[in-house]
């Protein structure tokens, strides 16, 4: 498709430097006033700095610091994961430790009650709590 285009420019561009030698002069001499502007309204353009915004992604470095900073872009992904890692570490060990405490809680209280163990093993006992409790 590129070459298609590509010969189609060129061939026009043929025939319209053919066909510029037999056009008047007035218009020849407009034609090349109008051609001075456009190029210098493009030499305008071309010198004007251009902005780009850049999206800055953490772990992904500017595209010109890649090759100067490259360690800083792997570490970058390394770091917050790591972080993650043991503070979701941090959170089971946490929430073991908290249910070791409450479930040594409720032995504590089972062992200093007055009630004997043989109690709380009796079915009896269960259905008689069921009915303490409506």
């Amino acid at each position: 498709m590129k070459t298609k285009e590509l010969d189609l420019a060129y061939k026009l561009r043929h025939a319209l430097d053919e066909s510029s030698n037999d056009l008047p002069k007035n218009i020849c001499e407009r034609l090349a006033s109008a051609r001075n502007l456009a190029l210098s309204h493009k030499k305008a353009e071309s010198t004007a700095a251009v902005l780009v915004p850049h999206v800055a992604l953490a772990g992904h470095p500017a595209p010109s610091t890649h090759k100067r900073f490259s360690w800083i872009a792997r570490m970058g992904m390394a770091v917050p994961l790591a972080v993650l890692f043991f503070g979701l570490m941090g959170i089971y060990q946490f929430e073991q430790r908290q249910q070791i405490i409450e479930s040594a809680a409720i032995d504590a209280a089972v062992l200093s009650d007055d009630l004997p163990i043989s109690a709380y093993l009796d079915s009896g006992f269960n259905a008689f709590l069921a009915k303490a409790e409506d």
